[in-house]
């Protein structure tokens, strides 16, 4: 161990004595502090959200990757304290910024979270403390935004206190890889700060990579879902071909993926949602073009992305016209208005799209997701309805916009007189007379 404040706050992190606070308890900060608080250390979390605090203070969780019954027996024994109170911060060793991190309407990075955020810990700041940013941005946002903001405050890196970033990686909804599961990227504003987060981490998670800097770990996240947007992407477009040639884009994927090297299946679907995909790429498309260099796979990729909402529609509008159905005044049940399957968030939402969309088209619509009670389509509000045989058979048609695993499926084949299935959730019944697939 070493002397001075880094080798006390290493002493303090070993013996999980540190006092750990997360800003922000949403899908990325709760269940950190869950697992801070699992290993033992004392753990408060800062939500500005009263109605959160008051659903965790009973030990109820509103995150679909922490049961309830995992989350109480640390709620009532104290491990694990929920507060509006930003001022618990002067007693943190460890601080851990869990914020959104959303693009403006101009496709710029809306940073005025990560700002609240960081003026919050400036306020509290003081010797021997750890401050790790977790929410995706840019580039150069640790160390040319974060940094600059903590040193105004008289203290100094590395004597006074550390800074790293550490992108975070859940999968809302992904029941085999949960945050303990997930390797973790450590980029340190300097290497003092690297070693102390990766020791942090360490503690609740086995398998910790550090690399030389914060600008690293800030660009491998974007590359992670730059690679997963531009994929999808490339499945999309494959879909648009194929419908125009008259192939069946899901027969296509299967053979293709029955190659044992060299390939990786991605999906087509009705677009991307959800706080990651369709931004983390935004922001680098910005960072980029700053620097003078226009980044044009990316952003062919977004567009072939959005595109498909709208793309979508006209499958829609095709299929019911095949059978002598315009759009407008057609009673349609969309299943599934989540940006992906088993969760309840419709950020992003390519589902709110196509509600817009057939809204705009004169279509009568009603919808069913068993995540997500109510939505708002600009000034009207929708509540979810039960998936019904009677349901289904009153509907002109049902689209597939969200493939939640609690769907049944065979029931809504054979009630449903018309089914579009933008998920290929009903390959399992082969070429229905009833179900059109993307």
């Amino acid at each position: 161990m070493r002397e001075g404040a880094q080798g006390e706050l290493e002493v303090r992190i070993v013996k999980r004595r540190a006092r750990v606070v997360v800003l922000g308890l949403g899908h990325v900060g709760l269940p950190l502090a869950v697992e801070f608080a699992r290993a033992g250390f004392l753990v408060t979390g800062v939500e500005i959200d009263a109605q959160r605090v008051a659903h965790l203070e009973r030990g109820e969780s509103y995150v679909a990757d922490i049961p309830s019954a995992e989350l109480e027996p640390l709620v009532r024994s104290r491990r694990l304290r929920v507060t509006v109170d930003a001022g618990t911060l002067a007693e943190a060793d460890l601080a851990f910024i869990c914020v959104p991190t959303p693009m403006s309407k101009s496709r710029e990075p809306d940073l005025s979270y990560i700002w609240r955020a960081v003026e919050t810990i400036c306020e509290h700041l003081h010797p021997g403390m750890l401050v790790v940013l977790e929410s995706t941005t840019y580039p150069g946002t640790t160390e040319d935004v974060v940094l600059p903001r903590l040193r105004a405050t008289g203290l100094e890196l590395d004597r006074d206190f550390y800074l790293a970033f550490s992108p975070e990686r859940i999968d809302p909804g992904n029941r085999h890889y949960r945050l303990r599961d997930i390797p973790k990227l450590i980029g340190g504003a300097s290497a003092p700060s690297a070693h102390l987060a990766a020791l942090a981490y360490r503690q609740i998670i086995p398998t910790v990579h550090v690399v030389s800097s914060a600008r690293v770990a800030e660009m491998a996240k974007l590359l992670e879902n730059t690679f997963r947007a531009v994929n999808i992407a490339l499945a999309n477009e494959f879909a648009l071909i194929c419908r125009a040639l008259g192939v069946d884009v899901w027969e296509v994927i299967e053979a293709a993926a029955t190659k044992p090297f060299g390939f990786m299946p991605f999906s087509p679907g009705p677009g991307i949602g959800g706080a990651c995909i369709p931004v983390n790429p935004g922001y680098l498309v910005w960072k980029s073009r700053r620097h003078g260099f226009e980044p044009r796979l990316i952003g062919v990729a977004e567009e072939i992305n959005r595109f498909m909402p709208y793309y979508a529609v006209d499958v829609i509008a095709e299929a019911l016209n095949a059978r002598g159905k315009p759009v407008k005044g057609a009673r349609l049940l969309i299943l599934g208005v989540a940006y992906k399957r088993d969760v309840g968030d419709v950020r992003e939402s390519p589902a709110v799209t196509i509600l817009e969309e057939l809204l705009r088209r004169g279509a009568d619509v009603a919808y069913s997701d068993p995540h997500v009670e109510r939505v708002e389509i600009g000034i009207r509000a929708f509540q979810s309805i039960p998936l019904t045989a009677d349901a289904l058979a009153a509907s002109d048609g049902v689209v597939i916009v969200t493939d939640h695993s609690t769907f049944d499926y065979r029931l809504i084949v054979e009630h449903a007189p018309l089914v579009v299935d933008l998920r290929n959730a009903t390959r399992g019944f082969g070429q229905h007379p009833n179900v059109v697939r993307l």
